[in-house]
């Protein structure tokens, strides 16, 4: 499936739900399916800064292509970062660094986001899109 493929898939499971206490309930049922980082990997130095809760993302580099696991101490906030993981898991380093991703916009997540939350979502993507140049 290609990055545009994905993005369009979240976008339309997001379609299905017109209320965004619904949208969230999701979020948080996505969270519950991240593949779960170890336990060895929730060090200091893979907690993203500018997260309000705790967010660890760990990267590697196999056969060329990106794989993030990642966890976080908040529901919401592991279907997001859960999100980003589904989109960007399994591509390429250039094309993690340098895809634009549409689904934040379309599906109106940063609009229904506290500001802390909108900026981790942004901290969040920084991380992996840096992880991806390093790896370049």
């Amino acid at each position: 499936m290609t990055l545009e493929e994905k993005q369009q898939d979240i976008i339309d499971e997001f379609a299905i739900f017109d209320d965004w206490m619904d949208k969230y309930e999701y979020i948080i049922e996505l969270g519950k399916e991240l593949p779960m980082i170890s336990e060895e990997n929730k060090t200091d130095d893979k907690l993203i800064e500018g997260c309000q809760s705790r967010v660890w993302l760990n990267t590697d580099v196999v056969d060329g292509k990106m794989n993030f696991t990642a966890d976080s101490d908040a529901i919401i906030t592991k279907g997001i970062i859960g999100l980003l993981v589904r989109v960007l898991d399994g591509e390429t380093p250039k094309d993690v660094a340098t895809t634009k991703l549409r689904f934040i916009q379309e599906i109106g997540l940063h609009e229904h986001l506290s500001p802390t939350r909108s900026n981790g979502l942004a901290s969040m993507v920084k991380r992996m899109k840096l992880s991806a140049i390093a790896a370049s």
